[in-house]
């Protein structure tokens, strides 16, 4: 009888450890489902540029697996029962709720990559007026919103980490003819090096983006950002990029997880609480170097894929377990298409004094990213009866990942 392996989520994590698993064992030994709402790959890296008005290649998902043995589903979870090994599942197009046609898969090792979205952090008025670009359907939303902007209002983006000052750069870049703020809890870059502060203060002043550093939004509202000082910072558009929150499915499960809903997993992706579940991706709660929680990012989620569908391979198949452990090189930035921020850090993602600036890093940047979706497109290069070239031009593609990663 073959052993069932459900992946939930066709993000990168999700995809690459489907396509990982494929390429490990033999089909007739196993059957790999891999579950997602929509039917397309989505480059969620790039979506502050979909925002800002670039078209994006389509990436079916039923082209990258075709050949490779992974059935996939297109379904929307709405449930998972640990306890019985089961995934609750409606067709992608239904609403919420749980209607007649729902479908119970059964499992018997469970990938459980359903990712993050936008979070609103509690605050007041985000919900009605704030714009997210942490998925596509949001970042499609912004775009439309923007166009309809006219030349000299605001665009506010509230959050000046990695994905709040890609965003800025890019939409300032874009329309050079819109009033965009960036507004920061502390400091611009301050978990940068002096360089790379340097550097990423120079680039948004040379795109005119007004900064507001040290400044807590209490409220949003149609047309400006409250402030703990009790200001105002005028906002006909509001993009909110202050963090994500885990998808809510596991925390109605018994599976152990966190106040947040992460999943505790050890060292080798799998959950504390259900050994037959791994997680990848932005719902897994794991430590990394230096005892720290890896952070939401694909710089993580990347090498966990790796570490759990070998893990998984490994306990199937009766191989030797890897060693390997997931630790951080650098933090890619994107600063518009010209302009880039490569900040070299410690395996626990302390910034170090080595930084790449410039068009240097943006090319270097670019591949980084094209190499990860070549990676989700590519997912069984290496399948057990091809010939060993391919074998070994896989793994070496892998190792030149790893190397950027």
């Amino acid at each position: 009888m073959q052993h069932r392996i459900i992946v939930l989520g066709a993000g990168y994590t999700g995809a690459i450890a489907a396509g990982r698993l494929a390429r490990r064992l033999h089909r007739d030994e196993v059957a790999i489902t891999l579950v997602n709402a929509e039917p397309d790959f989505v480059e969620r890296v790039r979506m502050h540029q979909l925002a800002a008005g670039q078209d994006l290649v389509p990436r079916p998902l039923s082209e990258m697996f075709e050949g490779t043995g992974v059935e996939l589903r297109i379904a929307r979870v709405t449930g998972v029962d640990v306890d019985r090994k089961t995934v609750a599942v409606v067709p992608a197009n239904d609403g919420p709720g749980e209607p007649a046609g729902t479908e119970q898969l059964p499992y018997d090792t469970l990938v459980y990559a359903l990712g993050s979205g936008w979070n609103g952090q509690g605050v007041a008025g985000t919900a009605e007026h704030a714009h997210e670009i942490a998925s596509r359907p949001g970042a499609l939303r912004l775009r439309e919103r923007l166009a309809a902007l006219q030349a000299g209002q605001s665009v506010a983006v509230v959050g000046a980490g990695l994905t709040g000052v890609e965003a800025a750069t890019e939409l300032a870049e874009s329309r050079p003819d819109l009033a965009v703020a960036l507004v920061a809890r502390g400091g611009l870059g301050d978990w940068l090096s002096d360089k790379g502060r340097e550097h990423l203060r120079k680039v948004v002043g040379n795109l005119g983006i007004t900064v507001h550093e040290d400044a807590e939004v209490t409220g949003v509202e149609a047309d400006r950002i409250t402030t703990a000082d009790g200001g105002a910072i005028p906002a006909a558009v509001t993009v909110w990029t202050t963090g994500f929150a885990v998808h809510p499915i596991a925390r109605a499960t018994t599976l152990e997880t966190t106040e947040t809903g992460q999943i505790v997993v050890d060292g080798t992706m799998r959950s504390h609480s259900h050994p037959e579940v791994y997680v990848v991706g932005d719902a897994a709660m794991a430590m990394g170097p230096g005892d720290k929680p890896l952070r939401m990012s694909c710089a993580s989620g990347t090498p966990a894929a790796w570490l759990a569908a070998d893990t998984i391979a490994a306990r199937l198949t009766g191989g030797k377990l890897p060693k390997s452990a997931v630790r951080y090189y650098n933090q890619c930035v994107s600063l518009g298409r010209k302009e880039g921020l490569i900040q070299y850090v410690t395996a626990d993602d302390r910034a170090i004094d080595t930084a790449l600036t410039g068009r240097l890093a943006a090319v270097y940047k670019e591949l980084v990213c094209k190499g990860a979706v070549w990676g989700v497109a590519n997912p069984t290069l290496g399948l057990p009866g091809r010939r060993r070239h391919v074998v070994e031009g896989a793994d070496r593609a892998e190792a030149a990942v790893r190397a950027v990663a």
